[in-house]
């Protein structure tokens, strides 16, 4: 079964979002969903490019205010 989780890395800057991002999805499934929150924007081009390297999708991001929202599908490569 999928699951769908979030990690909150707001009022965290780099590179703690991408760090507690990669320890997250250690707990992960591959298929699994993640959705990263955060307010530091750099967040919007280091998780890609984490996932890039690490073997994740990202299927998703966007902001809202002042929150910034990757959203991963968990890859083989974790």
């Amino acid at each position: 079964m999928i699951k769908k989780e979030t990690l909150n890395t707001r009022r965290l800057l780099c590179p703690l979002p991408v760090i507690r991002t990669q320890d997250k999805v250690k707990h992960l499934q591959q298929g699994d969903i993640l959705e990263v929150v955060g307010t530091d924007p750099g967040i919007m081009q280091d998780i890609p490019a984490w996932c890039r390297i690490n073997g994740h999708q990202v299927i998703d991001s966007y902001n809202e205010a002042f929150d910034y929202f990757v959203v991963i599908e968990v890859g083989h490569d974790k």
